[in-house]
């Protein structure tokens, strides 16, 4: 089933403009970010790479090479969380307690219709090696985590890491992919469907 990214009212227009109206001095407090004040333009990491947000321009570019598929064929599930998530962030940390998709905002729609997650793709990719799961995490900025067979921390933005744990398949189970959030996740984003496009993108960008 392929998956439709959400058509939302709140669009990038809006969100460009909320942008343009805040003090960047608080923006980068609050949401882990830099800003080039003669450029007018906010820096922000995200899957181990730095993208530029010009507020004059409107634009969202990066030097990466691996960037081109953010910019490009995953960007709908990729521009509108880097910039709602600008206006939303709180300048607060982590507490590493990990919490299922169906237990954040919204959750429900995780597990219906064309918002499902992909996570059978994944386990049915990575399910019998280990080895290239966590190669191709590495690649993508994640940092490993003690779960499951293996596990992997994204931070597709910096304050709101999303894990995947794997776990292999053997005789007795089929592989399985867990996906899970921080519990500040909801906290961080104001916006339900801003939560699930991160959650696909992460497993997208996983299956290229």
């Amino acid at each position: 089933m392929e998956l439709v990214p959400l058509k939302t009212v709140h669009g990038e227009e809006k969100v460009w403009n909320l942008i343009a109206e805040m003090p960047p001095e608080e923006v980068c407090a609050r949401a882990g970010v830099r800003y080039e004040q003669d450029k007018k333009t906010y820096i922000i990491r995200s899957f181990g790479m730095d993208f530029r947000l010009s507020v004059d321009e409107r634009t969202i570019t990066s030097d990466a090479p691996s960037a081109s598929v953010f910019l490009g064929k995953l960007k709908d599930f990729f521009r509108l969380p880097l910039l709602w998530y600008l206006t939303s962030a709180k300048d607060i940390p982590c507490t590493g307690r990990l919490i299922k998709p169906i237990d954040v905002k919204g959750g429900q729609r995780f597990f219906s219709g064309t918002h499902l997650l992909p996570l059978d793709k994944l386990a049915d990719k990575y399910g019998s090696d280990r080895e290239l799961f966590l190669r191709r995490g590495l690649e993508l900025g994640a940092e490993t985590a003690g779960h499951g067979d293996a596990a992997l921390r994204f931070y597709p933005l910096p304050k709101v890491p999303i894990t995947l744990i794997l776990w292999l398949e053997d005789e007795e189970f089929p592989a399985r992919m867990d996906l899970l959030f921080d519990s500040t996740c909801d906290l961080q984003i104001a916006l339900s469907d801003i939560t699930w496009s991160l959650a696909t993108l992460t497993a997208l960008v996983m299956l290229e």
